[in-house]
C-alpha cells in the first residue's frame, strides 16, 4: 500500500499532501490515520521545522470517510457497534488531538473540495487558503451519521454557531465566495496560484523565531478554553521563557541595528 502523505521539506516548511486522487483523498482507512499521527510526532520533535503547509494532489482536498466502506462496512466503519466506537476513538479522532494541538503553524492550503471529515481536517489548521474552485461541506448529516472526527467542536469556533449549524444540520455545501465571507478562509486564490500562495503565508511565518512561533500557537489554543486570568499565568511563563532565548536577543540586536535577524532556534 502506497504511503497517503508525501512530506516534502524546504528548510523550515514542510509540506504535506494526501495522495490518493482516485479516492479524491478520502481518508477512512487505519494507516492513513497513523501516517498523521506519525507526521505530527515527527514535526513536534524536529526544531528545525517551523511551518506546515497541507494541501491535496488531484481535484480534490479531502472527501473524508470514503463511502463505498461505508456502503461494505470497511475500514473504520467496520463491526459492531462497540467496534466503530472504538475504530473512531483509535482511529480518525486521533488526527485531531495531534494536529490541533500540534505547535507550528499549519496552513490548509485547500486545491478542491473539502468535505465532512475533509472540511474537519481544514478546521484543524491554523489557516486556511482556499482555491476559487473549492467547495465546502459538514455533510455527515446526509449520510445519516454525525461529525465524528471533532467538527462539532472545530467548526464553531471558526465560523460561529449559528453558520456552523447551518451547515452540520443541513449537510449542504458552499463555495470559496461564501466560505471567505463567512471566515472559515481567510483569502480565495486562482487554483493555479494556491501554493504558491500558501507557501508565502508560510515563509511570512517562518521568518520568525521558532520558540516564538510555538509558544504562541501553544497559547492560542489554550486561550480557546482557559479562563483569562490562567491564560495570563501561562503567558508569564512563556514570555519568561522566550526573553531568555538567543533569538530574542538576537532580534531586539536586529532591530535597533535596522539589519535583517540571523536566527539559529535556539
Amino acid at each position: 500500500m502506497k504511503p497517503f502523505l508525501i512530506l516534502e521539506r524546504d528548510g523550515a516548511i514542510l509540506t504535506v499532501r494526501m495522495d490518493s486522487p482516485e479516492t479524491r483523498n478520502a481518508l477512512s482507512a487505519p494507516p492513513q490515520m497513523q501516517e498523521f499521527v506519525d507526521m505530527c510526532a515527527m514535526v513536534r520533535a524536529d526544531r528545525g521545522i517551523k511551518v506546515v503547509v497541507l494541501t491535496g494532489n488531484g481535484p480534490a482536498f479531502c472527501a473524508g470517510g470514503n463511502v463505498k466502506d461505508m456502503a461494505e462496512r470497511g475500514g473504520i466503519f467496520a463491526g459492531s457497534p462497540y467496534e466503530v466506537s472504538e475504530s473512531y476513538r483509535n482511529g480518525i479522532q486521533r488526527i485531531p488531538l495531534c494536529l490541533y494541538t500540534l505547535d507550528v503553524p499549519v496552513i490548509a492550503a485547500m486545491n478542491g473540495p473539502a468535505i465532512g471529515a475533509g472540511l474537519d481536517l481544514a478546521c484543524m489548521c491554523d489557516v486556511r487558503i482556499a482555491a476559487d474552485t473549492a467547495k465546502f461541506a459538514e455533510s455527515f448529516v446526509k449520510l445519516g451519521i454525525v461529525p465524528g472526527d471533532g467538527g462539532a467542536w472545530l467548526l464553531p469556533r471558526i465560523v460561529g454557531m449559528p453558520k456552523a449549524s447551518l451547515m452540520a444540520l443541513t449537510g449542504d455545501t458552499i463555495d470559496a465566495a461564501t466560505a471567505l465571507a463567512w471566515g472559515l478562509v481567510t483569502e480565495v486564490v486562482p487554483a493555479a496560484e494556491l501554493e504558491a500562495s500558501a507557501l508565502a503565508i508560510a515563509r511570512r511565518m517562518a521568518a520568525n523565531p521558532s520558540h516564538g512561533l510555538r509558544l504562541t500557537k501553544r497559547l492560542l489554543r489554550e486561550g480557546q478554553h482557559m479562563r483569562l486570568d490562567s491564560l495570563l499565568e501561562m503567558s508569564a511563563a512563556f514570555q519568561a521563557l522566550a526573553h531568555h532565548t538567543e533569538d530574542h536577543a538576537e532580534a531586539v540586536s536586529a532591530f535597533l541595528g535596522k539589519r535583517k535577524p540571523r536566527y539559529q532556534g535556539r
